[in-house]
């Protein structure tokens, strides 16, 4: 924990590692750990596929503009998502109370991360979409890849936009087309 600049080291590392192996682009396959993608960024020229862009362009070809978020307590509560959403894509995004963010914080650290899905949390998750709803929210933003493996798309009250699939498809076209997504 608070090793942020650390774990940036050594991404930063296996990313220009991966640049002298003849890499053409960089893939950092988690939401929470974009918090340091700025250290990678500076220090490795290729093109890096921030998982916040390509949620932003997956939500802005749907025409939304307020969607929820929902991840760990660094994604829901710092600037390097949120943020990045804002500027780059005019996408305001709202996040539960901050009770709600701990549970929820909680149950992908203590449950999800560990391999353990229970109807609880799965209940608890769609009450708390259904309140995020209710507060203006057009979409939600599954903001940790293992949210989707907790809540199915169809049990939504609102439409799903899974990072780890919407991600997963910007870098196959990124590595089909050899060029940067637009």
């Amino acid at each position: 924990r608070g090793e942020w600049d650390k774990a940036g080291d050594i991404l930063a590392q296996a990313a220009q590692g991966l640049q002298q192996a003849g890499a053409e682009g960089i893939v950092l396959c988690t939401n929470t750990m974009h918090k340091i993608a700025h250290i990678i960024e500076s220090r490795c020229s290729l093109p890096f596929l921030h998982i916040a862009d390509a949620t932003g362009r997956a939500i802005a070809r749907q025409g939304l503009h307020r969607v929820a978020l929902l991840g760990t307590r660094y994604t829901m509560e710092q600037d390097f998502y949120r943020g990045r959403l804002e500027q780059q894509f005019a996408i305001e995004t709202i996040v539960p109370e901050a009770d709600d963010r701990a549970r929820i914080n909680q149950v992908i650290f203590d449950e999800l991360c560990q391999g353990t899905f229970t109807d609880a949390s799965r209940h608890y998750y769609l009450q708390v979409i259904e309140q995020l709803a209710a507060q203006g929210a057009q979409g939600v933003i599954f903001g940790c890849t293992e949210i989707g493996l907790l809540v199915p798309q169809t049990q939504s009250a609102l439409p799903v936009f899974d990072t780890t699939a919407i991600h997963a498809a910007d870098a196959v076209s990124f590595m089909l087309s050899s060029s940067a997504p637009e």
